[in-house]
């Protein structure tokens, strides 16, 4: 095992109560953080993933706590910022994964813009609220080193992990409101980890295609359209699993990871290399 893939520090995950956001809160407790703050809108499901994820916590002091948050609201976001530092000191990992699907989907000539508007609060702003605070959070604290094989090395004051998607980078016919927003991820992804490098703050995204979640695994049973077309498109013929994109999650803000800045990570087998047909 690289030992710079190795985590002690205190990690906040927003929209950890299921899915892709839950299992990077486990990756990062395996990993060995110290403290994973469970920050979702839905206090239960937060409470429930806090509580598993003492299953794999590799820290002996691990400590697992929730926080309330809906990401569209400002004031919400900054007090979930603030009650992790003045609980635990500081504020080393970030990974933000709250976010909403298309709703119905539609060509761009018949987007209902109230529903446009949904999207782009919770996907767009509500992710701009959350590395806005924790950057602004960061930039305050003590820079951290570490001893490499070839000396001793900074690796900065915090790291921030975005979840995006594949559709940060292509469209899907008909689900142009969660593709807008997803590109808008990329951008802010992009300038967080310019505007804050020189402070020792990198900020990163993955980008994922289809992922086996409860809510996928429930479409493809109900629906075997989606399981041929993810044969169809995937090279690899499967969906990928859910700790295959946390776990890169965990590497990104880990010390082996502190010269990637600014940078997205497709995780889609290489289904945005070429053109499919289907």
């Amino acid at each position: 095992m690289i030992t710079n893939t190795q985590l002690d520090g205190i990690a906040l995950v927003v929209g950890s109560g299921r899915g892709i956001g839950q299992q990077a809160a486990f990756s990062l407790a395996e990993a060995g953080a110290k403290v994973v703050v469970f920050a979702d809108i839905n206090e239960e499901t937060a409470k429930e993933s806090a509580e598993e994820s003492k299953k794999y916590a590799s820290n002996k002091d691990y400590t697992a706590t929730t926080f309330t948050v809906n990401v569209s609201d400002p004031k919400g976001v900054q007090e979930m910022v603030d009650f992790v530092v003045e609980k635990f000191g500081r504020l080393d990992y970030c990974v933000n994964g709250a976010g909403i699907d298309n709703g119905v989907h539609a060509p761009i000539a018949e987007t209902d813009i109230d529903n446009f508007d949904r999207i782009m609060n919770i996907n767009a702003k509500g992710m701009m609220l959350c590395v806005r605070a924790q950057c602004a959070a960061m930039r305050k604290q003590t820079p951290r080193q570490i001893q490499g094989r070839n000396g001793t090395r900074d690796i900065g004051r915090g790291a921030i992990v975005n979840i995006a998607s594949a559709n940060s980078f292509a469209g899907l016919p008909r689900k142009g409101s969660y593709t807008v927003s997803k590109h808008a991820v990329m951008g802010l992804t992009k300038m967080a980890g310019l505007d804050h490098a020189a402070e020792g703050i990198r900020c990163n995204a993955v980008c994922p295609t289809w992922v086996r979640t409860p809510l996928l695994d429930v479409e493809l049973k109900s629906n075997p359209e989606v399981v041929g077309m993810i044969s169809a498109i995937v090279p690899i013929k499967r969906a990928a699993e859910s700790d295959e994109v946390s776990d890169t999650i965990a590497f990104l803000v880990s010390p082996a990871a502190s010269y990637i800045n600014g940078a997205s990570i497709l995780i889609d087998a290489a289904v945005t290399t070429t053109v499919r047909l289907f």
